[in-house]
């Protein structure tokens, strides 16, 4: 995902029964969903589903798909939606996700919006604007295009809210996700072996390489986030570890806990450990993500927590140099945990001159045709074709493994800036703060129970 983050839910062969994970219904304290206030849509019977009969349309499509296997996906199915119909010319913006998070919503308020936009599950940016009025809800276009007969209802949930931007995962439909993720560990297999690093069966083993990879002279950890969301996977991973998930689960969703519970206290404690022994890249907080991927394509740093929206980048810089594994268990044997989650939804927006034609395009980049595209440039289509079998020993047949581990065995907790409608800017700010050694760990902690704490009572 670039700096952008690509989220998922991907089947690739397991079932879905295994993959309960936040994505039950979940929904904010005291919300409601008797709200009926917001755009309407027309009823499907009076829907086109043929945009060669809609004449000349311009639509423009805002997106996060940066670099990478992402990029080429888009690129891909987007001439081929102009090739089946000539009369439609996509207009392309594609942002990483920090800018797209600054922009966006002055974007859809202003007077010439975009027709479809990529948009963040959660309280920070898909309940705001469905809260504003700014998204169309698609339940009369997922009767017509029966999403939800081919996306499971997990999935589907996550991109739901009441019409008044207060319950999640409950209410009207508003975006379809093509895409999934997992964030894990990359590694560099010549820089381990050069080390004597065997392959972490346990977190234990993983903490205990890093000092031996800085002991040879070698880069333990490849890491930049000035475009801020790297921090949270990086953390997120460690907290899913040391606070297990239940209780990240329950912090996200407001269930129960704190953030200065001694689970997400310890996360807090590791992660600004390592930066301070040197086990992140120097001047991490000055360093943007893609920057530190392409470092580490380049054989800087034994390892590198990001997200399987990496694949094809790294497996095409790296080929067969490259590795992935899920974050090894507390103890061996035991079911592994990360964060993980599905793409960012693709919305229409409810200024869209042309509601029907973009519906049409987000079935176009989602149907069966789409999800091969995603699979042969590198993605996780967040339903795996049936045929497609990665080559064994590939990165990506590391990274299919891993998710089928992962989803097996319940083994996903949800990315923690969903929390409040805030808490994508305070967690991002304060970890660098904290990574940068500006804030002790009781501060961060503080700041993260007061926006969480704020959340509740305000939605009591």
């Amino acid at each position: 995902m670039s700096s952008s983050r690509n989220r998922i839910l991907a089947r690739v062969g397991v079932g879905l029964a295994a993959v309960p994970i936040l994505l039950a219904a979940a929904c904010a304290p005291g919300g409601s969903t008797s709200d009926s206030s917001g755009p309407s849509v027309k009823p499907s019977s009076k829907i086109a589903t043929d945009p060669a009969k809609a004449g000349k349309v311009s639509l423009t499509v805002w997106d996060i798909n940066t670099s990478g296997g992402a990029n080429d996906a888009m690129v891909k199915l987007n001439q081929e939606f102009q090739k089946k119909y000539p009369n439609v010319k996509i207009n392309r913006v594609s942002r990483t996700l920090n800018d797209t998070k600054t922009t966006l919503k002055l974007a859809l308020s202003g007077d010439n919006p975009p027709d479809v936009v990529q948009a963040n599950q959660g309280y920070p940016d898909m309940g705001a604007f469905v809260k504003a009025g700014l998204l169309t809800p698609l339940d009369q276009y997922n009767k017509v295009y029966k999403w939800d007969q081919k996306f499971p209802k997990q999935l589907l949930d996550l991109n739901k809210f009441s019409t008044n931007g207060k319950d999640w995962q409950t209410g009207s439909l508003y975006g379809v996700s093509q895409t999934g993720e997992i964030v894990g560990i990359y590694y560099n297999k010549k820089l381990m072996k050069q080390a004597g690093i065997a392959a972490p069966k346990t977190w234990a083993d993983f903490e205990a390489a890093l000092p031996k990879a800085k002991a040879k002279g070698l880069l333990p950890i490849q890491f930049g986030t000035s475009d801020k969301s790297p921090a949270i996977h990086l953390f997120g991973v460690v907290q899913a570890n040391t606070a297990g998930k239940q209780a990240v689960r329950n912090l996200v969703t407001s269930k129960s806990g704190e953030w200065s519970d001694p689970g997400t206290t310890k996360a807090a404690e590791t992660v600004q450990s390592w930066a301070k022994k040197g086990y992140l890249s120097p001047g991490f907080n000055g360093l943007s993500g893609d920057a530190a991927s392409a470092n580490f394509a380049k054989g800087q740093g034994v390892f590198r927590i990001d997200g399987t929206w990496r694949l094809a980048e790294l497996e095409k810089a790296m080929g067969s140099d490259v590795g992935f594994m899920s974050p090894p268990p507390a103890k061996a044997g035991a079911p592994n945990v990360t964060q993980g989650g599905e793409g960012l939804a693709w919305a229409v927006t409810s200024k869209s001159k042309h509601p029907d034609v973009a519906a049409a395009y987000l079935n176009f980049i989602s149907d069966a045709k789409a999800d091969d595209v995603l699979a042969e440039t590198g993605n996780l289509p967040a339903v795996a074709p049936p045929t497609y079998k990665p080559k064994a020993g590939t990165l990506t047949a590391d990274i299919f493994a891993e998710w089928k581990k992962i989803s097996e065995n319940d083994g996903l907790v949800p990315y923690l800036d969903y929390t409040t409608p805030t808490f994508y800017d305070t967690l991002t700010s304060n970890l660098q703060q904290l990574l940068g050694g500006k804030q002790d760990v009781k501060q961060f902690t503080g700041n993260l129970d007061q926006d969480y704490d704020g959340f509740k009572s305000k939605s009591k």
